[in-house]
């Protein structure tokens, strides 16, 4: 597989939540790919959405990617020859290349306001068509426009699609793919807040950095119609495209965190070795050959070939990740061992944020594992708890918590006084007692009625773990 110029390849995550086990698996196959070919890998942060994307965000992938053993050759933190690396520093690019298009033809401004789009969509809707825009300002001319609604209105600039006919692109893994240009809507590439959206700054950016390959999830076959469209617009060559297949759940529906825990922070809260999650990612729809499952970052290097890659769905199965760790737990010796205990599961930092919680319960060290034994745990075993309050029923508790982990899941800050916040405010909306409620959470939480503060040790416990346990305690069969 070959575009004809020199292998360059990246990953490109917005920094809007935890750093997904899905990132980190297209970021492997990145990385083996331009290995393999003698390529550069680049990281780039796409935090164009300013209301969602966080700096801290950005840190956690970074740090995330690394401790999985993944590196790169350009990015955010090391610079390199064609960046700045963070999209949000690259609007002025954006905004020029989007006047490049606006001057040729290839892209014009919309002045249509939200309500106007809204009864537009409605419309075709009611007439059984795709809610589309109605391309109204695409039949003015940019003069008459602007003497209809001056030169400071407020617009987005939207690319000018095929009105018809069949817009085709080549996926290097599934062959061609044709897309009627008529299913297609006139895509906006520039917000009215001056940011460009996805579609525009990829497509810029894959070119000024001179990406070779787009090796991206297969959720962005349907926009690859429109980026093939941009690279025409700008007169540039396209990259070669690939698709991977998406990562499933056991029950083959896309990998969600209503289904598995999907970040990054919790399968290393948890104690996964990175060599074992990063070798388990690299079987996900990939074939080592000679039916060999485990072997290292750099034995996959050797040995890739994309075109091995299946197309079937690859099954992310938390159970064969673990029976896969256990193998690479045997073959630590005495002193990694010992190492990784200390350094994961009872780092320092860890148990300095354990003190101040715990203190007050314990008397000697010796009951220090005893009573806080659900801070180093992760599912909890829940015999003998009673999880269901007199005078509710399973089918309340189980909703209730269902609820709560959306109300969590939306919850970025996870703090002390955001929780409490939170879960305060939580209880009146669903109209539980104060004392069925709050013994409910610290059960679920803890597995224990006698346990430390319950904002506090949801802190300490960290979001990944305490959302894993709402939902195992939710399907663990003691409702």
């Amino acid at each position: 597989m070959s575009s004809g110029r020199k292998v360059k390849v990246r990953i490109a995550p917005s920094p809007t939540g935890d750093p997904h086990v899905g990132t980190a698996y297209i970021a492997l196959f990145n990385y083996a790919f331009a290995k393999k070919h003698g390529g550069s890998f680049v990281l780039r942060i796409e935090d164009t959405d300013q209301a969602r994307a966080k700096a801290s965000s950005e840190a956690q992938i970074v740090d995330s990617l690394k401790w999985v053993g993944l590196t790169w050759d350009e990015g955010p933190d090391i610079g390199g020859d064609f960046g700045p690396y963070r999209q949000s520093e690259r609007s002025d690019i954006y905004r020029k290349h989007c006047q490049m298009l606006i001057d040729s033809g290839k892209a014009y401004r919309c002045y249509c306001d939200a309500e106007r789009l809204d009864l537009v969509r409605k419309k075709k809707r009611e007439d059984g068509l795709k809610p589309m825009y109605d391309r109204y300002c695409r039949g003015f001319t940019e003069e008459e426009k602007q003497e209809k609604y001056g030169s400071a209105a407020r617009h987005v600039v939207r690319l000018a699609m095929p009105l018809d006919g069949v817009i085709t692109f080549h996926d290097e893994l599934r062959g061609p793919i044709c897309i009627e240009a008529k299913e297609l809507d006139d895509q906006v590439i520039l917000k009215s807040d001056g940011f460009p959206t996805y579609h525009l700054a990829n497509v810029v950016d894959d070119h000024l950095m001179e990406i070779s390959h787009v090796i991206r999830a297969e959720e962005w076959i349907s926009s690859t119609p429109k980026h093939k469209v941009l690279y025409e617009a700008f007169g540039w060559q396209e990259p070669a495209w690939v698709h991977m297949p998406l990562l499933r759940n056991t029950d083959k529906s896309k990998i969600s965190k209503r289904k598995n825990p999907v970040s990054l922070d919790y399968y290393k809260r948890a104690g996964f070795l990175p060599e074992a999650l990063l070798n388990y990612l690299g079987t996900m729809g990939w074939s080592f050959g000679e039916d060999r499952e485990v072997f290292s970052l750099t034995e996959m290097v050797d040995n890739f070939d994309i075109q091995r890659v299946s197309l079937g769905g690859p099954v992310f199965d938390l159970d064969k990740l673990t029976w896969m760790n256990q193998g690479y737990m045997h073959k630590l010796g005495d002193d990694a061992f010992v190492g990784f205990v200390r350094d994961q599961i009872f780092s320092p930092a860890y148990l300095r944020k354990l003190k101040p919680i715990v203190l007050e319960r314990m008397g000697r060290f010796e009951e220090f594992v005893d009573k806080n034994d659900f801070f180093f745990n992760g599912a909890l075993d829940y015999s003998g708890v009673k999880l269901v309050p007199k005078g509710r029923d399973a089918v309340e508790v189980k909703k209730m918590l269902k609820l709560l982990v959306e109300r969590l899941d939306d919850l970025y800050l996870w703090e002390t006084p955001n929780l409490e916040g939170l879960l305060k405010s939580f209880q009146a909306e669903v109209e539980w007692k104060p004392r069925d409620f709050f013994m409910t959470i610290r059960l679920v939480v803890t597995g224990r009625k006698d346990s430390p503060p319950l904002y506090e040790t949801m802190e300490a416990l960290g979001r990944e773990m305490t959302r894993f346990r709402v939902r195992n305690a939710i399907k663990s069969g003691h409702i």
